[in-house]
């Protein structure tokens, strides 16, 4: 049976007159930055601690993004992340950018994450109940 994307979670971000750059856009980097934030909010939501004392959590071992249209302030980004086929210790996520209340998009992204133990900075099996919504049927 062929995994699909599955849309796991959604957020909207405001852009920042400082999120620009010398060209008049969100600098590149700075999508990387909206798409942590969106993972951020997610693992908050299941209610994972993601601070320094975590005594587990996500690293992310690549990340990718596709600039489509730049995007400007203001205006509020709209991040829709998804999640694959899970790995033992591994969950691939994507993400869609878009301006709130558009359907056109901006970028697409993907990062790939890692469960780790960090203390040790040795992968660990994903956690049960994230491993359940990636394997679980899509809505």
């Amino acid at each position: 049976m062929e995994h699909t994307r599955k849309l796991i979670f959604t957020t909207i971000l405001p852009i920042r007159w400082g999120d620009m750059d010398a060209m008049g856009h969100v600098n590149n980097t700075v999508y990387f930055r909206y798409m942590e934030q969106a993972r951020i909010e997610w693992f908050e939501q299941l209610g994972y601690n993601t601070g320094q004392n975590a005594r587990e959590g996500p690293v992310i071992v690549n990340a990718g993004c596709t600039f489509l249209a730049p995007l400007v302030y203001p205006g509020n980004v709209e991040l829709r992340m998804f999640i694959g086929q899970p790995g033992r210790s591994s969950l691939p996520t994507h993400y869609e950018l878009r301006l709130h209340g558009e359907e056109k998009l901006y970028a697409t992204g993907d990062a790939k994450m890692v469960w780790i133990n960090p203390a040790s900075g040795r992968p660990i099996p994903l956690p049960d109940n994230m491993r359940k919504l990636a394997e679980g049927p899509t809505t």
